[in-house]
């Protein structure tokens, strides 16, 4: 398959990868003296206000740092909490009484209507009647979920391909979907030690630099904590953080898989050249495959982007043997094993650029076609090895960008007419048929009840959403706890059915107080983050797919020094990571050092605490 490139322009030279332009500092990067990260506490104030725990965007007012008066009560509500117009294709629907926070109302049934005018029915056609009403009451209020998105019609196959995927189901495929007793979850290979209350491992200094760097990505294996440096990838030992290896690179790391080869390989993204004052930037061109296990990178490379420049990315990714690379300069492809190119961007007539890929399981490609301003996006299942599509979606009308949930099951969100103005770049969810290109469902995720998030223009950067068992997993905004007082915020992690899109009755509460952010699939079970109220420590649980009851797997300390290292770091930017009783917090940019930043608590390129030594 050869790829156009875009008719857009390249990337600004000052635009982070993922289209992201960072605050300052960035998210996930050393905040400022007076920032705290994400949980940063406030003891309840003398009247109500808004209650601890909502995700709060830099800069906020740090808890804990040496000198600071008590922490006074939050400030107003940042802009994505605010009510905002139902997004698209979310119904009207009158109020329901004592409907359970998170949870869609049913649409009304229409009365059952006698036929002829009201002529008096048989006795028979009384009972068919009857039974038809019946029926419709019990399916109840998931009917517009598995009937919404509908209207689009099915996209015709794409030129050359076929209707068939490729075998394999990944860790996201699995029949089922149903409540629980149906024999989802439980199975997950994270279980509690001896011990669940965890202490402060080891820490690892921000690196100095002149201006403010991404330093996206991290991982784990058996041995090692790996995390992006400057200009180098550093592996740390797991239980002490000493360094183990350092891998130098020619430039900053500029982007970085979430999925690694069951060998603990991982693509890379890097800039060809170390950055220099005054501009401070160089072009992501170069593609990498390193070794996690032995600190070696086993191959780079780059590849013409039309002309004299070499195409330039911004996301990667891995699905079995191919690393796919994206951007506005279109897409290119390489063997994972040699590094050898397996398609690259071509010229073409048809305007049309693939922005990026999803991977793991499988191999997707949104495609954007099209002139300015009147421009389709195409959801493309792709075999990895030729890049052939093997199936299409046409995404709605509206629908400037799209984003990779999953590509097997195939989930992809997406902001609709910009319906969704909170941040999260997700109005909707569209579950895909992967093999056929037809839509299964379509699930409106209203900005004001859930807290699932992607980049605004990042093929495969959500997080808080989940996907497993063929159910979809999302968290709900904070709400009231159970006692109404300020500080016992909480919210629930809830599931979707991928076939029928209708909400299961099973949900997982974070507790009055705690916020829960779900971090990955675990088997059939989800791992999920307790953002933790300002006296406690965060916890790390094991919740059961099938009953959304939990586990506790790791606390960590609630004194006051341990919680300020913890609530450093920003909760829309950190990485955070599991793994056999070990928990890391790592930063996503690393900021310049201010004079009088020791003097209000030291920051952090990554934390781990750990339930073992």
């Amino acid at each position: 398959m050869t790829q156009p490139p875009p008719p857009p322009p390249n990337q600004p030279p000052n635009q982070p990868p993922g289209g992201f332009p960072p605050p300052a500092g960035g998210f996930g990067a050393p905040q400022d003296p007076q920032q705290g990260g994400f949980g940063a506490p406030t003891p309840p104030p003398p009247q109500g206000g808004p209650g601890y725990g909502y995700p709060q965007q830099p800069p906020q007012p740090g808890y804990g740092h040496p000198g600071q008066q008590p922490p006074q009560p939050p400030q107003a509500q940042p802009p994505y909490q605010q009510p905002v117009p139902p997004p698209y294709g979310y119904p009207n629907q009158p109020q329901q009484p004592q409907q359970p926070y998170g949870y869609p109302t049913a649409p009304q049934q229409p009365a059952a209507v006698p036929p002829g005018g009201g002529k008096k029915l048989s006795a028979q056609a009384q009972i068919v009647i009857a039974a038809v009403v019946a029926v419709a009451l019990i399916v109840g209020g998931g009917i517009w979920y598995a009937n919404s998105g509908k209207d689009a019609p099915p996209d015709a196959k794409p030129a050359g391909g076929t209707s068939q995927s490729p075998d394999g189901g990944g860790d996201a495929a699995g029949s089922g979907g149903g409540s629980g007793g149906s024999g989802l979850g439980g199975n997950g290979k994270e279980k509690p030690g001896a011990s669940t209350g965890a202490s402060l491992a080891f820490r690892i200094d921000v690196p100095k630099v002149p201006d403010t760097t991404p330093v996206d990505g991290s991982w784990l294996t058996e041995k090692h904590f790996v995390k992006t440096g400057v200009n180098s990838v550093v592996g740390y030992d797991i239980a002490t953080g000493a360094v183990a290896w350092t891998v130098p690179l020619a430039g900053q790391v500029c982007g970085a898989s979430r999925h690694v080869s069951a060998d603990h390989k991982v693509p890379i993204l890097f800039e060809e050249k170390k950055r220099v004052a005054p501009r401070y930037y160089q072009s992501c061109n170069q593609v990498g495959m390193l070794d996690l296990t032995t600190g070696k990178l086993l191959w780079s490379t780059s590849v013409s982007g039309g002309g004299d420049d070499k195409a330039r990315f911004s996301e990667v990714t891995l699905s079995g043997g191919t690393v796919a690379a994206g951007g506005t300069d279109g897409g290119a492809a390489f063997d994972a094993a040699t590094g050898k190119v397996r398609w690259k961007p071509q010229t073409g007539d048809d305007n049309c650029y693939d922005m990026g890929y999803g991977g793991g399981a499988g191999l997707v490609a949104v495609r954007k076609c099209g002139q300015y301003g009147a421009e389709s996006v195409l959801v493309q299942n792709l075999d990895p090895v030729s890049g052939k599509p093997l199936s299409q979606y046409k995404m709605p009308n509206g629908v400037k960008y799209a984003s990779v949930v999953s590509t097997k099951p195939l989930v992809v969100a997406a902001n609709v007419g910009d319906a969704a103005d909170d941040g999260s770049s997700i109005s909707d969810f569209f579950s895909i048929d992967e093999k056929t290109g037809k839509l299964r469902t379509k699930i409106s995720a209203n900005a004001d009840r859930y807290a699932a998030r992607c980049g605004s223009t990042s093929v495969e950067e959500c997080s808080q959403v989940l996907v497993g068992d063929d159910r979809l997993y999302v968290p709900t905004e904070e709400h009231d706890g159970s006692t109404g007082e300020y500080g016992d915020e909480t919210n629930e992690i809830v599931a979707f059915d991928l076939a029928t899109g209708r909400m299961a009755a099973e949900k997982a509460d974070a507790g009055d107080g705690y916020t829960l952010m779900p971090l990955r699939m675990d088997g059939g079970d989800i791992i999920a983050y307790k953002v933790p109220p300002y006296d406690k420590g965060g916890q790390i649980v094991s919740v059961n797919a099938g009953t959304m009851k939990e586990t506790l797997l790791l606390e960590t300390p609630s004194d006051k020094g341990n919680r300020d290292i913890e609530t450093s770091f920003s909760i829309t930017g950190a990485e955070l990571l599991y793994a056999d009783g070990r928990f890391f917090l790592s930063a996503t940019y690393a900021s310049k050092a201010r004079p009088n930043e020791t003097a209000y608590g030291k920051k952090y390129l990554a934390v781990s605490f750990a339930t073992k030594r």
